[in-house]
């Protein structure tokens, strides 16, 4: 057996630990071979010889991830640590992508592979799709493009939707008026806005039509020229209502469509406009379709084994389930 003695006084070892080590125990389930006792700025790992200079190498990128992330979630240690994960290594020695500096400065990147992959495709492609479970960031990462390309002035403004449908609400039985109905709807949208921008400007572009929040139902008979389109929660839109907020786009416009299909909220009897887009749509030249996955999860750890539990659920055969 050989012994090790790593460094780490380059970052905080509570931001490598985590509070009472919780993110270190994390560690220790990678490298269940090994005996790992931190001290201080010190890792000692005690081990054969090849699997110390495994864990070294490993323990080096999550120093590295800190550094030049300023972060490191679980999430973010299961991925660093996984050995099929080449992808989301690589990105460690590549161009540190801000895509805005929100309110009070906070940096905005994006970080996760797929959320890398939707920034990407809006290069080379209009219209994207960014399909997939809850927590993702699917949603936030299409916010902050659209902040960034109307703060480049690539865009004259941002248009966020979502269809007005909820699981067991209905909106008539809400109190207020029309606003007051719909503006819970809407409100992850209002909450991804308020960290791009500080909240005067936010409320100036609200009153001037620069930034527009709006029920899908609100698009019918517009064309949208020079705008940044979000479709939030489009697997909640009806095939027909689809295919008229696509043909909405109008010239230098830039569509993302984001949905989630395993939490569709439409009555039984009526089908996913999102659904049947993926089917129709899949070899259309200038579309994109980017799946999200339970390993792009941000949220909190659960929600992940929840995603992966549910998912497991949903594969099993109907003589399985009891």
């Amino acid at each position: 057996m050989e012994e090790k003695i790593i460094e780490i006084s380059a970052v905080n070892p509570v931001e490598l630990f985590g509070v009472n080590d919780v993110k270190l125990n994390l560690i220790k389930e990678h490298f269940p071979e090994l005996k790992i006792v931190s001290r201080g700025g010190k890792i000692k790992a005690i081990g054969l010889l090849s699997d110390l200079i495994s864990f070294e190498k490993k323990i080096m990128l999550l120093v590295q991830h800190i550094i030049k992330f300023k972060e490191l979630t679980e999430s973010h240690i299961d991925r660093l640590l996984f050995d099929g994960d080449t992808e989301f290594k690589k990105q460690l020695n590549g161009k540190d992508e801000i895509l805005v500096f929100g309110n009070a400065g906070k940096i905005i990147r994006a970080r996760t592979v797929n959320q890398r992959r939707l920034v990407k495709s809006f290069e080379k492609n209009d219209m994207v799709f960014a399909l997939g479970p809850a927590g993702t960031g699917k949603t936030y990462t299409a916010v902050a493009l659209a902040a960034r390309a109307l703060k480049n002035k690539e865009v004259k403004r941002i248009i966020l939707t979502r269809p007005a449908v909820e699981a067991g609400e209905n909106l008539g039985f809400l109190p207020g008026d029309l606003k007051e109905k719909l503006d819970p709807f809407l409100q992850p949208l209002y909450d991804a806005l308020y960290d791009m921008f500080p909240g005067e400007k936010l409320n100036d572009y609200l009153d001037t039509g620069v930034i527009q929040i709006a029920p899908l139902a609100f698009m019918r008979g517009r064309t949208l020229d020079h705008a940044f389109v979000i479709l939030d929660e489009a697997q909640n839109a009806t095939k027909s209502q689809m295919k008229m907020f696509l043909t909405r786009m109008g010239k230098h416009a830039q569509f993302c469509i984001t949905g989630d299909a395993s939490q569709i909220d439409l009555p039984k009897n009526q089908p996913s406009g999102l659904i049947e887009a993926t089917q129709i749509l899949t070899k259309t030249k200038g579309i994109d379709f980017i799946e999200f996955t339970g390993e792009d999860v941000i949220r909190h750890e659960l929600v992940k084994k929840i995603i992966a539990a549910y998912d497991k659920e949903s594969k099993k055969e109907p003589s399985d389930k009891k």
